[in-house]
């Protein structure tokens, strides 16, 4: 047994001396790979530019630099790697107070969009819905979603799902929009979870079932979607489709105030006032309301003004 946990022992050490060597050698490794690729690239490998641009942009063993990751893809949408202009368009549209940028981002997304990248497709969509620097047009943003996802970019699925749902630049349909949003779901797509789970606590399109809408709250907050953690907190402050626990509630509302969303910030602070499922807390419960103000949660604005 002594000789068993004697050889264990040197192993153990023998790894440990070695670790340094190998973090090393893949420190290396990657380094000689960014090496490579800037080689390629200036060689007139856009792709190779595409894939050295990430690596700038984010890090990724190399110096981060945004003007010059901007640069690669821009050298990559040049040679007609539609990812490149993506990526391009992503970088511009953070300047779209700039005149004549938004145009540029249009074409920099049409340009991905046509090339086959369906995230160009999306963000360009979305450009439309939400009237960044072009006229509001819901029609084209349906058809440019209804691309992208037959093209499996998930997020348009459940982005086609909000306007199938509203009736917004087509025909109001729950039933199409439950299929989208499950369509999204499946893909990992955290939001098309938390959005058919709605349907189903609402009986919209779908057959009214409060545990399958408990269980899609539930997988979506596990993947970090903040607003189902909330409806999630909603569930077990009113017993609706669970087991009433407050305290359950007030950890759901704190997650998802701790991840920035303001209405979970202020059901937190309503439990810290009233001594719900949490000790009372008048002081805490004023934090947490000015916090929810602070992330757009009007109504808790209106009660500081009144307060002062």
């Amino acid at each position: 047994m002594i000789e068993i946990a004697t050889r264990i022992l040197t192993l153990t050490k023998r790894t440990l001396a070695a670790a340094p060597a190998i973090a090393l050698l893949t420190l290396g490794a990657c380094e000689f790979e960014a090496k490579t690729l800037r080689q390629s690239c200036d060689a007139g490998n856009a792709a190779d530019c595409n894939e050295l641009g990430v690596k700038v942009q984010t890090g990724d063993h190399v110096l981060r630099d945004a003007t010059r990751a901007a640069g690669l893809f821009e050298s990559a949408c040049d040679g007609g790697v539609a990812e490149g202009c993506f990526r391009l368009g992503l970088v511009h549209k953070d300047s779209l107070d700039v005149p004549g940028a938004v145009y540029h981002v249009v074409d920099l997304f049409e340009q991905a969009c046509d090339g086959g990248e369906m995230r160009g497709c999306t963000s360009l969509g979305r450009m439309y819905l939400d009237t960044l620097g072009v006229t509001r047009d819901p029609i084209h943003a349906a058809g440019l979603f209804e691309q992208a996802c037959d093209g499996g970019d998930a997020p348009s699925c459940s982005d086609l799902g909000i306007l199938y749902a509203a009736g917004d630049g087509v025909t109001q349909d729950f039933t199409r929009a439950a299929g989208l949003y499950e369509q999204a779901c499946e893909a990992e797509e955290m939001e098309g979870c938390r959005r058919l789970g709605e349907l189903y606590a609402a009986g919209d399109g779908v057959a009214r079932d409060m545990n399958r809408a408990v269980g899609l709250y539930e997988q979506a907050c596990e993947g970090n979607e903040m607003a189902s953690c909330f409806r999630l907190g909603d569930l077990h402050a009113t017993g609706e489709g669970v087991t009433q626990d407050f305290e359950r509630a007030a950890e759901l509302y704190r997650q998802s105030c701790d991840r920035r969303y303001a209405e979970g910030c202020h059901n937190l602070g309503v439990l810290y006032l009233n001594g719900t499922g949490v000790s009372r807390q008048p002081s805490r419960a004023a934090s947490l309301f000015s916090r929810a103000c602070n992330l757009g949660f009007e109504e808790d604005c209106e009660s500081e003004g009144e307060s002062e």
